[in-house]
């Protein structure tokens, strides 16, 4: 089949087979490992549904030949994986919490208070899996992300035919030929013809970019409904695409851990516990006390002094934040994710999908004196011409007729140019639709004609989130100064949405590792930044923050994966709610960390000056820990999530 290209007045053919254009695709394909697929997932299903059954046998009056083997097999399903590492620790000369809590646990069920220690095991091996499946799911949408880029490519040799090649063995100086609807191959330079491609996930432009000889284009870019040769200008490792992959698996591995207070401490912590159980046990026992008795204080020692409600000073505040969040529409994939929330001073906002809502929408309708139309008659006349079309311009004019609740008439005769428009025969006239030579402003203009003549022109941008002013402002109270606003969009339409937001501080035309740039710079300032995006443009810049939120609803797998939350609704409102609520958490684990830290003293005081009945110091340490577990469950009130910058600034 032939296809025939106009450019610049020159007729140029060649011969294609026939390919459908498919819509743009701005993600990556999708790759996720099953939840079940991780061992470490496995070992805490089984712990914890071994749990669940002694738990029902237990309350349940059955025989203790029932539950007794059901709580050894959640203490060995949960517990052998942290003994091991902490084991190996040991090898290593350090000590950690892990260890010291399958200590604890064993202890607990050395007196008795077997169901506590079952309890503790089956919480650290449901955090350790959900670790574990956070980091498979980050590093299936890197490796997704590569799927990008075509595989293969088609190669025009020196003397004009075809080969198809991997894109992996493309060199410098290499002529490719890109179809309709196929993915670029590599990056390069267009030598001829005219098509448009979609970058958005490069750029985060909203619309399709038109190309033409002399132009960039990237790897893994979608061309539209013309043919493209493309000369190679990078090697296929140096990409935009392969260094965005580069970008992420850097920041990821380089970024300062954000650790839990209990994780911070807990060398020092488990040493300490350790050396001083052994003292309690060693020096009575030096001074003549009986073995029993010396046992029996160390034991006591050890459970009055193990971490259990230090560790639940910090989890349930944080995890009932999580759940709130979660009613609301607001994915935070771990207590430390909702830590670092609230840690953030400095915000910085992607534009395209995450201030505007990434689709254009009509704004105005312009006829031209004498045409004889009217705004809805220019609409519904463009309107028709381009119903047929798939192009995202031509889809915004049908939806803001069908809005206005106007007649689309049928259109014939329907032709598409790329780079031009379209053309169709609408009630017996010939009627085109095609971007103006002269946009205005940072608008695109398309201008309409019929039968030769203008008759008007309708402007289209990229529509703004109805919150995002609000959303803006609120970010600016909560870390008292206004966000940066990072956009791979040209410098008009940023300046335009900047301005309806409030914000001053704007870096347009930028690839993501000058996005990685500037929050690095904004970090060594000693700020603590927040970065809000959605395109596989915005993931290397959402890694490297301190904290990253990914809008969830057109958000691209790999800034799914890689931010620390996802707004699930994508109300950017929700952004500033879970900041507000994120620090809510960590003043809650504050007074918990108050709390279990004084029970703990006094007890273990109690034990060392006195005689601390062991019944006695269990009740106590267990107490602690359901007080300091009821004292977190408060962030999941409705009003926890709806405290507002007012109260925020009071606190």
């Amino acid at each position: 089949m032939g296809l025939h290209v106009f450019l610049y007045g020159v007729r140029v053919s060649t011969t294609l087979t026939p390919t459908s254009v498919p819509a743009p695709a701005r993600q990556a394909p999708r790759r996720r490992t099953r939840v079940l697929a991780l061992p470490e997932a496995r070992w805490a299903l089984a712990s914890l549904i071994a749990f669940l059954l002694a738990l029902a046998a237990d309350l349940g009056g059955a025989s203790a030949w029932a539950y007794g083997p059901l709580y050894a097999i959640a203490y060995a399903a949960g517990g052998w994986e942290p003994a091991l590492e902490g084991l190996r620790a040991l090898r290593e000369k350090t000590l950690d919490v892990d260890l010291l809590m399958i200590v604890a646990a064993l202890g607990a069920a050395a007196i008795g208070q077997v169901l506590d220690g079952a309890l503790l095991i089956v919480i650290f091996a449901t955090s350790g899996a959900l670790e574990a499946l956070a980091t498979a799911r980050t590093a299936d949408s890197v490796r997704g992300l590569l799927d990008l880029a075509p595989a293969t490519a088609t190669r025009l040799t020196a003397d004009g035919r075809e080969e198809t090649v991997p894109t992996a063995g493309l060199a410098v100086g290499d002529v490719l030929l890109v179809r309709p609807g196929e993915r670029i191959g590599a990056d390069g330079t267009v030598l001829d013809g005219t098509s448009e491609a979609d970058q958005a996930t490069i750029t985060g432009e909203p619309l399709p970019v038109l190309k033409r000889p002399g132009d960039e284009v990237f790897a893994g870019t979608l061309n539209g409904t013309g043919a493209l040769r493309v000369r190679v200008a990078r090697d296929p490792a140096d990409s935009v695409i392969a260094r965005i992959v580069t970008l992420v698996e850097e920041a990821s591995r380089t970024k300062a851990p954000t650790q839990l207070f209990i994780e911070k401490i807990e060398q020092r912590y488990a040493v300490g516990v350790v050396a001083a159980t052994l003292a309690v046990f060693g020096v009575p026992l030096a001074f003549g006390e009986d073995l029993t008795g010396a046992l029996l204080r160390a034991m006591t020692f050890m459970i009055v002094a193990s971490p259990c409600a230090v560790v639940l000073a910090t989890m349930p505040p944080l995890l009932s934040a999580i759940a709130n969040a979660g009613r609301h529409g607001v994915l935070v994939k771990s207590a430390v994710a909702m830590e670092r929330l609230g840690e953030i001073d400095a915000t910085a906002l992607d534009k395209t999908g995450t201030l505007t809502e990434g689709a254009p929408e009509v704004t105005a309708v312009r006829p031209l004196p004498g045409s004889g139309l009217d705004e809805d008659d220019l609409l519904a006349l463009a309107a028709a011409a381009e119903h047929p079309s798939e192009h995202p311009l031509a889809r915004a004019v049908v939806a803001a007729a069908r809005a206005r609740g106007l007649r689309v008439a049928p259109a014939t005769d329907f032709t598409a140019t790329p780079g031009r428009g379209v053309k169709a025969v609408v009630d017996g006239r010939e009627v085109r639709v095609g971007r103006a030579e002269t946009p205005e402003g940072d608008e695109t203009t398309v201008q309409v004609t019929r039968d030769g003549v203008p008759v008007g022109t309708l402007a289209l941008t990229d529509r703004l989130r109805p919150d995002a002013a609000g959303a803006a402002a609120a970010l600016t109270t909560l870390t008292g100064t206004a966000p940066t606003l990072l956009t791979g969009d040209n410098a008009p339409a940023a300046a335009r949405v900047a301005a309806a937001t409030g914000i001053t501080d704007v870096r347009a035309d930028l690839l993501p590792e000058d996005k990685v740039t500037a929050v690095r710079a904004l970090e060594k300032d000693g700020r603590k930044v927040l970065f809000v995006g959605d395109g596989v443009n915005d993931a290397p810049a959402l890694a490297a923050a301190h904290a990253g939120v990914a809008m969830g609803r057109a958000g691209s797998d790999l800034a799914l994966e890689t931010a620390d939350a996802v707004v699930v609704r994508d109300e950017l409102a929700a952004v500033p709610a879970v900041i507000r609520l994120s620090r809510s958490a960590r003043r809650l684990v504050v007074q918990n960390l108050v709390i279990a830290g004084t029970f703990i003293t006094v007890l273990v005081l109690w034990d060392l000056i006195g005689h601390l009945p062991l019944p006695l110091g269990v009740a106590g340490h267990e107490g602690s820990t359901v007080l300091v577990g009821l004292n977190g469950l408060r962030l999941l009130r409705e009003s926890a999530w709806r405290s507002g910058p007012a109260q925020e600034e009071r606190r």
